[in-house]
């Protein structure tokens, strides 16, 4: 039985086309998400299966989408073990009681995701019978850092200065809460592993504040214990962070199959960065695609040219999905993306609306105008 086709890119496959999707896709642009929000909150949806697995896929109705990410949050496992946290509309999770002690941190007790979020391996079951092998469905979890950050910080920050205090003068909590937090994650992403994901994602989503040197010391550690512990279950991990820029060469080394980028580096560079024995993801910046669609296309066709026919490569936005792009304009990108990258592997497929450009037109080694 043949793997989908963002499982082959993810594993640096031959593939006939370019696989996409798009982080965030389950919802925000969607008019009958936005008709289940007035019902119910996030968490009410996530906690019924059903109706979970329905979120999760009617962005695949709509869009030629290869993978479906369970509609979820980062914080969900958090909520499953006891921590008191409100997700609020336009702002993230507002955690009750930030963590300034050791005791709060030895409060977080460790998970069994069977008894603390069993409906999010029953919405898994529901998808993979939806979905079988064509196309991929994908489990995330945040990373340590960034759940800390929020649990330290008590509500999204731009600055994370009362983490990066935290982190400095006092490691001994640091190090216990970020050991708490790396058990727990592994528990919940090895249960939804079980469940039958096809792919994993870690968002460490914040990471891209810290320097280089305070990533190796109190970071890198527990996302690479994260990467060895999933190892043995053979599926694409991907490690997404953003303003990683300057991380990437560590990043590189920690573990995951996939690097995940933001459109602040050219794709060629992380690409280079990372090694070609790594696939990557990325890396169009969300807010383009509230822009006309010249200019879409001219951003997405940059990519796929400069990637060429290098195998590994999975489309996607260098971060998730903005509540006001256009849905036709999201649905014309996945379009795009299979139908150029297509006629790039000299398969081509006609469709409506894409601007076709002969090989040779443009420079086309590997990577070329990406800074390669």
């Amino acid at each position: 039985m043949q793997s989908s086709l963002f499982v082959r890119a993810a594993r640096l496959e031959p593939v006939e086309r370019t696989p996409v999707w798009f982080m965030r896709q389950a919802g925000r642009i969607l008019p009958e998400y936005r008709a289940l929000r007035e019902k119910w909150s996030l968490i009410e949806i996530c906690r019924q299966p059903e109706l979970c697995a329905e979120v999760t896929l009617q962005p695949m109705r709509r869009m030629e989408l290869d993978a479906a990410v369970l509609f979820a949050d980062i914080m969900l496992p958090l909520i499953g073990i006891g921590v008191e946290l409100d997700l609020v509309d336009n702002v993230g999770p507002v955690i009750r009681h930030p963590i300034r002690t050791i005791e709060e941190v030895r409060a977080l007790r460790p998970m069994d995701p069977e008894s603390d979020v069993p409906f999010v391996m029953d919405t898994i079951r529901l998808l993979k019978a939806e979905l079988g092998t064509r196309r991929a469905v994908i489990g995330f979890s945040g990373a340590p850092f960034t759940l800390a950050s929020y649990l330290i910080e008590g509500k999204p920050s731009r600055d994370f200065l009362l983490t990066k205090t935290l982190m400095n003068s006092e490691p001994l909590l640091w190090h216990e809460l970020m050991d708490r937090l790396t058990d727990i994650m592994i528990a919940y992403l090895w249960a939804k592993v079980s469940a039958g994901v096809d792919a994993l994602q870690l968002f460490d989503s914040w990471v891209g504040c810290l320097s280089p040197n305070d990533y190796a010391r109190s970071v890198a550690p527990y996302s690479r214990r994260i990467f060895a512990a999933l190892a043995p279950a053979g599926v694409p991990f991907v490690h997404f962070g953003t303003n990683t820029a300057g991380l990437l060469p560590q990043m590189k080394d920690d573990g995951g199959t996939v690097i995940g980028v933001d459109w602040r580096i050219p794709l060629g560079v992380a690409w280079k960065t990372v090694g070609y024995n790594l696939g990557i993801q990325g890396n169009l910046d969300p807010a383009l695609l509230l822009a006309p669609w010249t200019a879409i296309e001219e951003a997405a066709e940059d990519i796929l040219r400069g990637v060429g026919t290098r195998p590994g490569h999975i489309f996607n936005l260098g971060h998730g999905l903005l509540p006001d792009t256009p849905l036709d304009n999201a649905s014309r990108l996945v379009d795009f993306v299979h139908g150029r990258s297509e006629e790039i592997r000299g398969t081509p497929t006609k469709v409506s609306g894409i601007r076709h450009q002969e090989p040779g037109t443009r420079e086309t080694d590997p990577l070329i105008g990406l800074g390669s």
